[in-house]
């Protein structure tokens, strides 16, 4: 499979196959594709693995496309405006992403559910204390929210950031949440009462417009109309 990003902040890719390869898409995000690939839905692992899915932000069924008879092309669309990642994933090579983020993926690329080790982190966090888990081999691509900036923490080296940002991780990574200090900068400082804490080594992405933010800056003018 080869692929092309296109489309800046309005991203899409383009994935290139050859006969009798599959890629897979959670939530229908395909965009346009070639007449001669075959659309095939399926919980792909059982229903048990199809909730686990459910729980970490996608749905149960999930769409597998296939070239058949020949090359064929597809073509995957963000649903928000931001960016597309590919990460190769190898065994011993797994990614953390925030709920929602898969995209699509080869078919040898298996998505599940990644619990917080610290209750609290999902809590009040923001990320969730379920995320997704992406393992297995092959090439995924996940959506963010905005532009990413990525960073790569040593060994008990820390970032904090605020509810929302973190977009992916690598597994070594530790999260967990503290709280903002000082009473007056949790009621009157606009950043909310709790920050996420996230301690190396390994390497995070954050995206620099959460789409949980914008619903909160747009929610005053839906209520009133104006």
């Amino acid at each position: 499979m080869k692929y092309e990003l296109q489309g800046g902040t309005l991203p899409v890719v383009i994935c290139h196959l050859e006969n009798g390869e599959t890629m897979i898409t959670e939530r229908g995000s395909m965009a346009w594709m070639s007449p001669n690939m075959k659309m095939e839905t399926s919980t792909n692992g059982g229903i048990g693995k199809a909730f686990g899915r459910m729980f970490s932000g996608e749905s149960i069924f999930q769409n597998n496309y296939t070239a058949m008879g020949g090359p064929g092309m597809i073509a995957f669309a963000s649903s928000f405006p931001g960016t597309i990642i590919p990460f190769e994933i190898r065994p011993g090579q797994e990614m953390i992403f925030q709920k929602s983020a898969f995209l699509a993926s080869e078919a040898t690329v298996r998505l599940s559910t990644h619990f917080n080790k610290k209750f609290g982190s999902g809590l009040f966090g923001g990320e969730g204390f379920i995320m997704q888990k992406v393992s297995g081999e092959g090439i995924v691509f996940a959506e963010f929210d905005g532009h990413v900036v990525e960073y790569e923490l040593a060994p008990g080296q820390q970032i904090v950031l605020d509810s929302g940002y973190l977009a992916a991780m690598t597994p070594s990574c530790q999260m967990d949440i503290q709280t903002v200090a000082g009473v007056k900068n949790m009621l009157f400082g606009g950043e909310g009462i709790f920050n996420t804490v996230v301690t190396g080594p390994g390497h995070i992405w954050i995206q620099t417009m959460p789409l949980s933010n914008i619903a909160g800056v747009l929610a005053p003018y839906m209520v009133t109309g104006k």
